[in-house]
Formats: C-alpha cells, sequence, structure tokens
C-alpha cells in the first residue's frame, strides 16, 4: 500500500509544503532516489486517461508525452463540450470523442453522467486499462469504481467531492494544499500522492508565445489588452455573486475606451447572453469573441491584465506573471489562497473591489516568458510510475 507519499526531494520547488501534524510528516517522508531505478524497470502498461473539461487538454499533453517516452500506452477519451475537442485537435492529440455537456440542472448532469458512463463501456471494456487517470472526470471515476479498473484522481481544489459511495484507489493533490483541508471534506483519501507547485507548472514552462496572436486576434499591438473569462455558470460550485462582480467589471471598462476585451465564454449561449446584455461593448468593437479556438496561455502572455471567474486561467496567468484578477465567488481553494497572498493573484470579493483593486494598465512585455525544467511534470509522472509499479 501507498499512503502518503511525497515526491522525490530532489523535484520539489519553491512552493512550500502544506503544513501537517508531526504524525503525518512521518508518515510523508520522501521517498527513496534508488526508486528512480525502479521506474525505468516497470514494464509497458495501458492507461486510461479522459479529458472531461478544457484545463486538461494542456495539463494532460506533456504527461501523455512523458508517460509514452517511458514505454506506456494510453488511451484518451473526450467530452464534446467547453472546446475540449477543438482543443486536443490544435494540440494534435489522438483521442475518442464520448459524450457532451447535457446541462446545468441536477437531473440534466445525472443523466449525462449515466449516458456517458454507457458509451465509454465498449471501449473501455475492450482496451481493458491497467489503470484510469483524470483530473476529476466523474465519468471516468464512476466507470472505473464499476469495472474495478484502479484509479489516480488528481485534484487541486480540496472543496470538490468524490461521487459518493466510491472512493478513488490513490489520489494526488498539490503540496500547498493542507493535509487536514483534504480530511476534513470527508474523502477518504488513504493513499495520497503530493506533486510540488501548482497543475499550471506542469506546461507553463515549455510554452512558447505565438508572435502573431496579436494579428490573428485582430488586436493592435498598441492596444491595451484585457482578457476575460466568465464565470462558470453551469457548474455545480457556481455562486451568483460572481455574475455580479462580471457586470461591475464590464461598467468599469464601458468607460475605458483604450481598452480591448478578448472574451473567452465557456459556451456559445454564455457568450450570446453576454453579448445580449453589453451590446454597446461588442458594435463599437471593444469586446470581441474569437471566431476559433486560441491556445489559452497565447492569450494570456499577450494580454496586459486577465480576469476570470474560473481557477485554470487564474493559474494560469500567476503561472505566466501576467497581473490577474479572480471574481470567482465560491470557496476558495488553498493554491488560490497561497497566490493571493503572495501578490500573485488579486480576489474581488465585491462591486466595489472591481472599482477598487482593479488596475486597468498596461505591462512590460517581454518577447517571451521564463523557461525552465518542469519539476512539477517529472514529479507527477513519476508518482504515476510508483503507482504502477505497486500494482
Amino acid at each position: 500500500m501507498i499512503e502518503n507519499l511525497q515526491p522525490l526531494a530532489s523535484q520539489r520547488s519553491a512552493y512550500p509544503p502544506a503544513a501537517a501534524p508531526a504524525a503525518a510528516d512521518a508518515a510523508m517522508g520522501a521517498f527513496p532516489e534508488a526508486a528512480l531505478q525502479v521506474f525505468k524497470k516497470v514494464p509497458g502498461k495501458k492507461i486510461w486517461i479522459d479529458l472531461e473539461n478544457s484545463p486538461h487538454v494542456p495539463f494532460f499533453k506533456p504527461i501523455i508525452e512523458e508517460l509514452e517516452k517511458r514505454g506506456h500506452s494510453v488511451v484518451l477519451t473526450a467530452r464534446d463540450c467547453f472546446q475540449v475537442c477543438e482543443l486536443a485537435d490544435l494540440f494534435h492529440m489522438k483521442y475518442k470523442r464520448i459524450g457532451h455537456h447535457y446541462g446545468k440542472h441536477t437531473l440534466a448532469k445525472l443523466t449525462g453522467l449515466i449516458v456517458r458512463v454507457l458509451q465509454m463501456a465498449p471501449t473501455v471494456l475492450r482496451e481493458k486499462p491497467d489503470l484510469a487517470i483524470s483530473h476529476g472526470s466523474r465519468s471516468l471515476f464512476l466507470l472505473s469504481s464499476l469495472l474495478r479498473i484502479p484509479t489516480l484522481t488528481i485534484f487541486d481544489y480540496e472543496h470538490t467531492a468524490w461521487i459518493s459511495g466510491f472512493k478513488p484507489s490513490w489520489a494526488m493533490a498539490p503540496e500547498i494544499v493542507p493535509q487536514e483541508s483534504i480530511s476534513s471534506r470527508g474523502h477518504g483519501v488513504e493513499r495520497l500522492l503530493r506533486y510540488p507547485g501548482i497543475k499550471e507548472d506542469v506546461y507553463a514552462p515549455s510554452f512558447r508565445p505565438d508572435p502573431k496572436i496579436r494579428e490573428k486576434l485582430g488586436v493592435g499591438a498598441s492596444d491595451l489588452l484585457v482578457t476575460i473569462r466568465p464565470p462558470a455558470n453551469e457548474a455545480h460550485y457556481h455562486n451568483p455573486e460572481s455574475e455580479k462582480l462580471l457586470d461591475a467589471v464590464f461598467d468599469l471598462l464601458s468607460n475605458q475606451s483604450q481598452t480591448k476585451v478578448i472574451l473567452v465564454p465557456r459556451t456559445p449561449k454564455q457568450g450570446t447572453e453576454i453579448r445580449q446584455r453589453w451590446p454597446q461593448l461588442f458594435e463599437r468593437g471593444q469586446v470581441s469573441i474569437p471566431e476559433h479556438v486560441v491556445d489559452g496561455l497565447d492569450l494570456i502572455w499577450t494580454s496586459d491584465l486577465v480576469i476570470s471567474g474560473g481557477g485554470t486561467m487564474n493559474r494560469e496567468a500567476a503561472a505566466l506573471g501576467v497581473p490577474v484578477y479572480s471574481i470567482f465567488r465560491g470557496t476558495i481553494g488553498a493554491v488560490d489562497h497561497y497566490l493571493a497572498e503572495h501578490g500573485r493573484l488579486v480576489l474581488l470579493e465585491s462591486p466595489a473591489d472591481v472599482r477598487k483593486k482593479l488596475k486597468i494598465e498596461r505591462r512590460m512585455h517581454s518577447a517571451r516568458p521564463q523557461m525552465g525544467v518542469s519539476k512539477t511534470l517529472q514529479s507527477i509522472v513519476d508518482n504515476i510510475t510508483l503507482v504502477l509499479e505497486s500494482k
């Protein structure tokens, strides 16, 4: 059994580890360096990964590449919603398209979950994966549990609950998520692995900006560019207070004629609703929606600031050092608290905060972000290998 394993000591980042009781610290010691030799001896395994939401695409792409370098094969499935498949196509990933989004109401979500599980079953039964990995895919988690396929659930938001009655075989979370907050949620995680940094550190270090991105977006080189990602208003964790903050943002921007706004809605419906609510901003060309899917890191890097109602774009901006403001009004997780405390993310909690804290100003752009080797990526893949070796 693997209990509360930490990444290798040599791979830890500058992020401080989460505080834990002394007993937990003893159980969560660094894995010995000799284990690296074991990693090379693990025979090739078949791994099933499911892309259920758009942030999963850039996160899993380098992980899949590294797993394949180590001799494993990957069965990749993707849900056709929130631009998941469009992003996977943009990144030239080979996947099987299964299922879509069934709506924001509880009954519709439950129906969609059951239908997608049934649609997935023939592929999974045929492929017979040794391990199923996701970043919170409920469809993968439920089907794998029913078929007794070992699961590794990666998460960075400790306030998301598992499906009632089921527990993951293994789980993996950032070091900066406190052990006690995971335990207090009743997740029942007995085999918990850790990785340094945040999940966006998996792919941000290898990012290479597209020098023509502004031209492709129809944005001038001298324009002050603001990227906005609206709240996930169809998610179970959505708080309507986020919509009030988004209105306050648009109200403020309506008086900032020098700015250009790229809006990245989560669904076509959301884009239509915002267009209908603020028609004058679209009519005068101050706000636009990209006609085609855009690499999020390219968009963030060319922006002067980012305003987002979701976690991933906030953390991507923080990873790239771009000023970012969060209008997310759900329960704030440990990762966002850490970024806010260290000045890498500004939490906007009221319309008054929008008017007071939101600084619409140009930032100094360099030709490219700071690059480096992703210790987070290596740690995550080493942990996956550790799980495969333990089976």
